[in-house]
């Protein structure tokens, strides 16, 4: 069983203990850079206002589920078009279009990321712990919560960081313990971001540090 108060003062040590290594720096910086452009910050923040999940969450999950540059033009909650009906979970969402009449900002993706983050499991709207711990965390159940029953790091939140070695679940339900996940993970990413942007802030941490 999965104790979520434990699994959250696990992650907050991990990313106090968190390094990344200075040849990864720069990678993560450009997608730091992309997810903190004044064009794609308005965007997050708008569904932040909304949703009440901080924008920079909501810019790391965009990123780990649709890939960059920012894709638009697919669904928040697991990547899948966003002009047809998710197969992946969480599957059975939209399809979502724009329409002529939408008010300024409130587009298909905008509609899609409000019903990912209200409607879909793991409800982020409704999470409140937006400490280091917590918000991993919350990310974390995001991509589900089959590594803390492996008890291990999640791949999702920590790859590319010292926290994490190999394991990965390569499609919903399917893991295989020796496939190395490349894609940067949201708790770098999130460092990165905090070096950025002086806005990003948890609960008055600061940003992991940076060794070669």
């Amino acid at each position: 069983m999965i104790v979520i108060a434990k699994l959250i003062a696990e992650n907050a040590a991990r990313w106090g203990a968190m390094h990344l290594a200075a040849a990864r720096i720069p990678a993560f910086d450009a997608t730091a850079k992309r997810l903190t452009a004044p064009d794609a910050k308005a965007r997050y923040l708008a569904i932040a206002a909304k949703t009440g999940v901080p924008w920079f969450v909501v810019a790391v999950i965009h990123e780990r589920e649709a890939g960059g540059p920012p894709h638009w033009d697919k669904q928040l909650g697991q990547g899948d078009p966003l002009a047809h009906v998710s197969i992946h979970d969480p599957a059975g969402r939209g399809p979502f279009f724009d329409h002529p009449a939408d008010p300024p900002g409130e587009d298909a993706f905008y509609r899609c990321a409000l019903d990912a983050l209200i409607d879909c499991a793991p409800h982020a709207a409704r999470w409140t712990d937006w400490s280091a711990g917590g918000t991993l965390t919350l990310l974390e159940e995001y991509n589900g919560l089959g590594y803390a029953a492996r008890g291990v790091p999640s791949a999702y939140v920590w790859s590319g960081s010292d926290q994490y070695v190999s394991g990965k679940y390569v499609a919903d339900h399917v893991y295989r313990r020796g496939v190395i996940d490349v894609q940067e993970g949201c708790a770098p990413l999130i460092g990165r971001m905090m070096a950025i942007d002086p806005d990003i802030r948890f609960t008055q941490e600061p940003p992991p540090q940076v060794t070669a």
